[in-house]
C-alpha cells in the first residue's frame, strides 16, 4: 500500500497524475483527499475529490468511462500519487483520449495488445486474431513462423512499403503468440531491460 502524506498541504490535497496502463500515455490531473484516496483503494476505480464542487467525485460516474486502477505510485517526498489505469473510454470530457490531446505513437503496440487481449478474452467470433488464437499455439507459431520468412523475403528487395507491411504483420501475430503463452509485451521488454545492465 502506498503512504501518502496528505498533511503537507493545508487542504489536504494531494495532486494525481494519471497514466495510461498500456500506452503510457498520461491522461489527466485530478486531486485526492485522504477519502477519495481509500475509495480509490477499496473500489480499483479512481475517485477525486473535485475542489470546484467540494466533494468526491467517481471519473466516469455520469459517461461510463471509469480509470480502473492497475498500478499506484507515490513520488519521493510521499505527496504526490502516479496511477496507472485502464481507460474505459476517453479520458477528457471534450470526447478526447487524454486532457492534454496528445497521441502517443510509441505506446500503440500496448494498445493493440490491449485490443488482442480483448477480442480473445470476449470471444469476438467474426475476429481474425479470436479465430487464429483459437486454432492453438501450433498454428500460431506456424503463423509467426510464415510471417518472419516474408519479412525476410521482402527485406531482401528495395520495396520499403512491402517490407513495413511484414514488419507490421509480424509484430501482430507475435503480439497474439505471447498471449498463446501467457505473456505480455511488458515481459520480453523486462528480458531486454536486464541485457542492458
Amino acid at each position: 500500500m502506498v503512504k501518502l502524506d496528505f498533511n503537507k498541504n493545508k487542504d489536504g490535497l494531494i495532486p494525481v497524475i494519471i497514466q495510461d496502463y498500456y500506452t503510457l500515455q498520461i491522461l489527466m490531473l485530478g486531486y485526492m483527499n485522504e477519502e477519495a484516496y481509500q475509495k480509490t483503494l477499496a473500489e480499483k476505480r479512481v475517485t477525486f475529490y473535485s475542489r470546484s464542487r467540494q466533494k468526491l467525485w467517481l471519473k466516469g460516474e455520469t459517461s461510463g468511462n471509469f480509470l480502473i486502477v492497475k498500478e499506484m505510485i507515490s513520488d519521493c517526498d510521499d505527496d504526490s500519487l502516479l496511477i496507472k489505469a485502464e481507460a474505459m473510454g476517453p479520458t477528457c470530457h471534450l470526447g478526447n483520449t487524454s486532457c492534454f490531446d496528445k497521441k502517443e505513437d510509441k505506446g500503440f503496440l500496448y494498445k493493440l495488445e490491449k485490443i488482442i487481449r480483448q477480442r480473445i478474452d470476449d470471444k469476438v467470433a467474426e475476429s481474425y486474431t479470436n479465430k487464429l488464437f483459437n486454432k492453438g499455439i501450433n498454428k500460431v507459431a506456424q503463423k509467426v513462423g510464415e510471417e518472419a520468412v516474408e519479412l525476410i523475403i521482402e527485406a531482401k528487395d528495395d520495396n520499403t512499403d512491402l517490407f513495413k507491411n511484414e514488419a507490421a504483420d509480424l509484430l501482430y501475430h507475435f503480439l497474439i503468440l505471447l498471449r498463446a503463452k501467457n505473456l505480455e509485451l511488458a515481459d520480453i521488454e523486462a528480458v531486454l531491460e536486464t541485457r542492458m545492465k
